[in-house]
Formats: structure tokens, C-alpha cells, sequence
């Protein structure tokens, strides 16, 4: 316990002092460089807010190509509005473009943001769906794939949003290393020697964590470790199912 305070009060002063990057294990010497906490779980600066802010422009701009019967709220424009709204005031009120701060507010307008947009793109499939059933949607093979494309792709943006605002309490509690059990084991933090040093998941690893769960509709190198993981996963995996399935099977039948 001992050496993993020291180790703890090193990484902190060089946090403090502006260090970007884990220390260099000959500043600890041998019996502390034994006991070398790993940088997921320890005090780091946080991750760029670039990463964010880029996945939800790209969702607020996937909402335009979707019909106005797949559209929930109406007119069209209004929700990339809203989205586009809560963005400015979230990076406003942090007033940095690191995410290190730890604030009910932030974290509930973030929450409330992903909220929306996944209501949104969960009426849009329901909508698809339910017109594939009922013969109403897919009369042409271009605009059904259209569609089907623009949902499957939102449905990633969002669960990679939710992974990423949830794993060990969001970014914020990650960079302050304030939960030590991870939601999702990356091989990183399962084998230290995969990695550099100082890596830990940013927003990117979360988004590639939700793209191939979409496309293997199963687990791949990425291991979810508690049940709302495997809840959250298992959801994402049926929604791409559904929609991929029913989709492309109508534009085959369609182009036949």
C-alpha cells in the first residue's frame, strides 16, 4: 500500500505540473517500478474534447438524408438544432478542450443529449421496420438503403456515446481515476506489455468497441465486464440485426 501511494503522489505532482504522459519508470527505481500502476488507473490530464465534439457533428448532419416519416421530431432541422445547442454549451461551460472536470451539470446535459439522440434514431428504426413489415417503406432499393444506412450508422454513434459517457463513471471520473474497475477490458489493460506506458481508452476506442459490435453482432477484442455492459451490448447487437436484415433483404427483392 505503501509503495502504491508513493507511486500515486508521484503521478499526481507530474499531473499537477502539466505531464501529458506516465513517468519514466527509472525516476521510480526497481521495487516501485515493480508496483507501476498503469495510466487507466491513475490521475491523468483527460482526454481531447475534439473526439466528442466530432461524433456528434457527424450525427447531427446524418439526421438531414432521413425521410420526414422516419423523423421524430418535426420539423427536421430541429433536433440537429438541439444537439447542436447542448454541444455549445457543454464546451462552453467546461471552458477547456480537455475533458478533466467532474460536474453533475456537464454530465447531465452530456446524458441528456445522448438521450435525445437516441430516442430519436429508436423511433427512426422502429418506423423503418415497422413500414418493411406492413409494405408501407422500401418501394425503391436507393432510398431503403439510404435509410437503413443512416440508422445503422447513428445506432453506432450513439452506443459508442454511451460507452464512452459510462465506462468507469465517464471521461471525467476516468481522468481523475476515481472507479478502478473497468466496464469494458480493453487487451491494454489486461496486458500492459500491448502497450505504451501512459495508454488508456479515449472516445475512438469506444467508437471502434460499438462499429464492430454492430458488424460481428458479438464481442471481439473488447470484453464487456459488468451487466449494463453486456445489457447495452446485447441491444446494440439486436437493433443492427433487425435492421440490417430486414434492409438489405428488401433491396435484394426490390433490385430482383
Amino acid at each position: 500500500m505503501a509503495l502504491h501511494k508513493r507511486i500515486f503522489e508521484l503521478e499526481k505532482s507530474l499531473v499537477a505540473s502539466g505531464a501529458s504522459h506516465a513517468p519514466d519508470l527509472g525516476m521510480l527505481g526497481p521495487e516501485l517500478r515493480k508496483n507501476f500502476i498503469p495510466a487507466w488507473r491513475r490521475p491523468t490530464r483527460g482526454e481531447p474534447r475534439w473526439h466528442i465534439v466530432l461524433a456528434v457533428t457527424a450525427a447531427m448532419f446524418l439526421q438531414w438524408p432521413l425521410p420526414g416519416r422516419l423523423v421524430l421530431f418535426q420539423p427536421s432541422w430541429i433536433l440537429p438544432a438541439l444537439e447542436g445547442a447542448l454541444l455549445v454549451v457543454l464546451v462552453g461551460l467546461e471552458g477547456q478542450m480537455r475533458i478533466d472536470r467532474e460536474s453533475k451539470l456537464l454530465r447531465g446535459l452530456s446524458m441528456v443529449a445522448t438521450g435525445l439522440l437516441s430516442v430519436a434514431n429508436a423511433y427512426s428504426a422502429v418506423h423503418l421496420v415497422m413500414g418493411l413489415i406492413n409494405g408501407t417503406e422500401g418501394n425503391s432499393a436507393g432510398p431503403l438503403l439510404g435509410s437503413g444506412a443512416v440508422i445503422w450508422l447513428t445506432n453506432v454513434i450513439v452506443f459508442s456515446w454511451w460507452y464512452w459517457e459510462l465506462d468507469r463513471g465517464g471521461p471525467a471520473a476516468r481522468a481523475h481515476a476515481t472507479k478502478q474497475c473497468p466496464d469494458f477490458m480493453f487487451p491494454q489493460m489486461s496486458d500492459p506489455e500491448l502497450a505504451p506506458r501512459d495508454w488508456e481508452p479515449n472516445y475512438f476506442d469506444y467508437a471502434y468497441l460499438a462499429f464492430t459490435n454492430a458488424t460481428a453482432f458479438s464481442p471481439t477484442d473488447v470484453m464487456p465486464m459488468t451487466r449494463w455492459a453486456k445489457a447495452a451490448m446485447t441491444l446494440q447487437t439486436m437493433v443492427s440485426i433487425v435492421v440490417v436484415a430486414l434492409v438489405v433483404s428488401r433491396a435484394v427483392n426490390i433490385l430482383k
